[in-house]
């Protein structure tokens, strides 16, 4: 039986369950459990890095998609092609229906400035829905620390707007247990880390945070908006 089609009440027994194990077996059990239709979508941030050794570690073969806004870093780009070469990664690139300048001429120029729920809804939303199609599990690298909206996220958690069940194996995870990761295996990851972006998304849409500010400051600064909306139900607003 699909554990999608299990009960609400051994779902959340399933859910607490796997709150005790360890990230790697949270990966192990997810890529057997879903063997076929799971995938992980890659930023190519620090957690799109532990989460790719990891699942090298544990011997799973799953899925691995990077949605390309087309507005994503040169050093984002990077990491990507430094993870591919060192794991032998295949690494399918899913793209918004229509390219920057494409955008352009049919919603006006910068988009991202003037409605940013609207840019991500189109760049990053509407190509994660093509990336689910088929799929009944979806692994993220979202953790708890990175806003006060994925404080109650849990490492198996269930989308239920978009049909797929959550894994994410990082959620209790702080700064310092990736960083240590990261440095304990000598895993490529983004360097961008290392210049004041604590999160890392367009270029038109990322700044380095100053000292005193929030973690997300520099994600989409002074628009009042904190998520792209890849992580919250669908049909919702990311503002």
């Amino acid at each position: 039986m699909s554990t999608l089609a299990v009960s609400r009440h051994d779902f959340r027994i399933l859910s607490e369950e796997m709150e005790d194990r360890s990230a790697e077996d949270v990966l192990a059990w997810a890529a057997e459990r879903f063997a076929g239709r799971i995938v992980l979508t890659c930023s190519w941030q620090m957690q799109s890095s532990v989460l790719v050794d990891m699942l090298d570690r544990v011997g799973a073969e799953v899925r691995i998609v990077e949605l390309d806004t087309g507005l994503l870093f040169p050093e984002t780009y990077e990491t990507r092609d430094r993870l591919i070469a060192r794991y032998g990664l295949e690494v399918e690139r899913v793209e918004p229906e229509q390219t920057v300048a494409e955008q352009a001429l049919s919603e006006g120029d910068e988009l991202w400035r003037r409605d940013p729920d609207r840019c991500c809804a189109l760049r990053k939303v509407a190509p994660l829905q093509r990336a689910l199609v088929g799929m009944d599990a979806w692994i993220t690298g979202i953790r708890r620390v990175q806003s006060p909206g994925r404080l109650t996220a849990r490492k198996v958690d269930l989308d239920e707007s978009r049909g797929v069940v959550k894994i994410q194996p990082l959620v209790d995870w702080s700064d310092d247990d990736v960083i240590g990761y990261l440095y304990a295996h000598d895993v490529p990851y983004n360097p961008l880390h290392d210049s004041g972006f604590p999160s890392i998304g367009c270029v038109p849409c990322t700044r380095a945070v100053r000292e005193g500010e929030d973690r997300r400051a520099g994600r989409w600064a002074a628009s009042g908006k904190t998520e792209c909306g890849l992580h919250l139900p669908s049909g919702r607003t990311a503002g």
